[in-house]
């Protein structure tokens, strides 16, 4: 895994500032500790850190073709890199290394803008085309690779990481208020916004290319569901052929290599794959646990260490998270408030004593349906709305939910407020309020005054509608899970893996986001995804023979944490000393009587809002690093 950065002007003409390129290269460091290189040329400079995986002795980058006239600086792994090598090379094409980068260099002179629909992989890259004085850029199709972009007068500025392109003073640091109002609906700002006013992320599945002074930035994959008519026991054969092969191809590597193992269903399955291909090295596997028992799950990743015989290292988290909360908020670069990129830090932090890659079960959740409770709720309540019209309904049960009591002071039997007001709305709008943390009735009473008056009518949900427009004539399930992999899978566990992997050079590869396996997996029919209420029932039948009942089968417990007490405990004078602050109050952003509500609600165990005051939390100490 790399970091990469750019300068150019969009007139091509001068020379680049040359110290503020090496000081946003530097600033990556943490990405490639291994090797740093540049390449200048009028009205043009490119960064790159290595963390040298393949090839490693004549891998550096940037890299050109024969001429110098094409320069690549890239990050990521390019799983398919062997084959394009050959038809490359069948073309004419000559080759120096023995490296992945190469094949983007030579594929560029081939293909020009459509590269990337050729590459089998995650990545990030950017080529410079002298000739044509052109700037390609593109992400890979799920978004495992993050890049970062600005227009700045006369130059476009681009980065792996967004602090990198801050390294520019001319950058305002300028907020934009309703990328807040979207982090506190869904944890994170989605693409292609940014928490900064004029600094973009280029989405999944995007190229962009500047030419002549002009960006223009397009999609080049989607991914359709079209379920096909073959038999289960055909469709389970096939999903575990090809995410053997998913897992096989990412096994390439020329340094020690392994896999996170949480014990759940995913992970296992990526270790019970991987065992086969080992040839006999050691599988090294890495777990996390908790010392609070029902939050642990270290019992089941050692079973399944056990069966394939791993090399199994472990961490108990314990509640010191303010020894590393402050690096974490670094490493995210914006506001971000999934709290379990604690534990996917340490579990890092763990891994990287052992092996330089590892394999993780990402993915699996968006595209096997193993939110189970959400989805099968989804699920009762479309059936519900589809008996009664959507005007009836807005008109009969939505007044029923806004006088019927706040849920949080009940017991669960009675907390029908959520449900009528969700059965009011339409699929669209429930499926926003079941994905936003703070549901927009919260938010208007936690907002200041001035707050609401800026943000207007803005609403998060907008970023829904063009990913439902796409899907809109396929069932229910495939339709949340489509969103959920363009959304909550790429804006918040893939950006948390990958930040708190490259916290510590380390680099982590993902067999169920191969484009080739979701491409298929979307169309397994829905109804052998979420089964009655078995989730991820087809995965659960291709790993029968491979993984015990009491892995595939048992309740699906997540990757979580014991906020909940670690709030009311350990965490609770930082959390009051850095939330409670007389600078987070002069932010202006928020009615501090109803943050100190919520907080003593907590405190007092009428309900968990243990989220809500992490979100807070995160906010505010996103600020202290990047803006104050």
């Amino acid at each position: 895994m790399c970091g990469i950065t750019g300068i150019i002007h969009l007139d091509g003409q001068g020379s680049v500032d040359r110290i503020l390129l090496r000081e946003m290269t530097a600033l990556l460091r943490h990405r490639g500790p291994d090797d740093e290189g540049f390449y200048e040329a009028p009205g043009v400079g490119l960064g790159h850190r290595r963390l040298s995986i393949i090839d490693l002795n004549t891998g550096r980058q940037p890299m050109g073709n024969e001429d110098g006239s094409i320069q690549v600086v890239f990050n990521g792994e390019i799983y398919n890199f062997l084959n394009l090598r050959k038809q490359l090379q069948s073309k004419g094409h000559l080759f120096r290394t023995r490296s992945d980068t190469e094949v983007l260099v030579h594929g560029y002179e081939e293909w020009g803008e459509n590269l990337a629909q050729h590459l089998n992989g995650m990545f990030a890259f950017a080529i410079w085309d002298a000739r044509h004085r052109r700037l390609l850029m593109a992400r890979d199709r799920v978004g495992k690779k993050p890049l970062y972009y600005t227009t700045n007068g006369n130059r476009l500025l681009f980065a792996s990481e967004l602090k990198a392109l801050l390294c520019d003073p001319t950058v305002k640091r300028e907020i934009d208020l309703t990328a807040i109002d979207d982090y506190l609906a869904f944890l994170y700002v989605p693409s292609p916004k940014t928490i900064f006013k004029n600094i973009y992320k280029l989405p999944p599945a995007h190229c962009l290319v500047l030419e002549n002074g002009h960006v223009q930035t397009r999609p080049y994959w989607e991914l359709r569901f079209a379920p096909n008519s073959q038999d289960e026991r055909h469709l389970a054969n096939q999903l575990d052929e090809r995410l053997a092969e998913a897992t096989r191809k990412r096994l390439i590597s020329d340094v020690p290599l392994g896999a996170f193992l949480s014990g759940g269903i995913d992970s296992s399955a990526v270790v019970a794959h991987m065992a086969p291909w080992m040839n006999g090295e050691p599988l090294i596997t890495a777990s996390i646990g908790f010392a609070e028992e029902r939050y642990n799950e270290l019992a089941f990743a050692r079973q399944v260490a056990g069966m394939y015989e791993t090399q199994h290292h472990e961490f108990v988290a314990r509640p010191r998270a303010m020894e590393v909360i402050e690096k974490i908020v670094w490493h995210l670069d914006e506001p971000f408030g999934d709290s379990s990129a604690l534990p996917t830090y340490y579990v890092s932090q763990l891994a990287r004593q052992v092996v330089t890659v590892a394999l993780s079960g990402d993915g699996g959740d968006e595209n096997y349906a193993g939110y189970i409770r959400r989805y099968w709720h989804n699920m009762m309540e479309d059936r519900l709305r589809s008996l009664v019209p959507l005007p009836l309904r807005r008109g009969l049960l939505g007044p029923l939910g806004r006088i019927y009591p706040k849920y949080d002071f009940l017991p669960p039997p009675l907390r029908l407020k959520f449900l009528l007001t969700n059965l009011s709305c339409s699929h669209e709008e429930a499926y926003f309020r079941d994905m936003s943390m703070f549901l927009p009735e919260t938010k208007q009473a936690l907002y200041s005054q001035e707050l609401k008056r800026r943000l207007g009518n803005y609403s998060p949900a907008h970023h829904f509608a063009p990913h439902f427009e796409k899907v809109k004539h396929c069932d229910l399930l495939s339709r949340i899970l489509y969103i959920d992999i363009k959304t909550y899978m790429a804006e918040d566990i893939l950006v948390k893996v990958d930040r708190m992997s490259m916290a510590h050079s380390l680099e982590v590869r993902s067999p169920f986001l191969d484009f080739e396996l979701m491409e298929f997996v979307a169309t397994i029919p829905a109804t052998l995804k979420l089964n009655g209420k078995v989730s991820k029932y087809i995965l659960k039948k291709s790993l029968e023979h491979r993984l015990p009942a009491d892995i595939l089968y048992r309740k699906k417990q997540g990757f979580s944490i014991p906020l909940s007490d670690w709030l009311r405990g350990e965490l609770r004078g930082y959390v009051e000393d850095t939330l409670f602050s007389r600078t987070a109050k002069e932010r202006g952003y928020f009615d501090y009587q109803e943050v100190e509500k919520i907080w003593q609600r907590h405190l007092r165990g009428i309900t968990d809002y243990s989220a809500h005051i992490w979100a807070l939390l995160m906010l505010e100490l996103w600020h202290r690093v990047f803006v104050d």
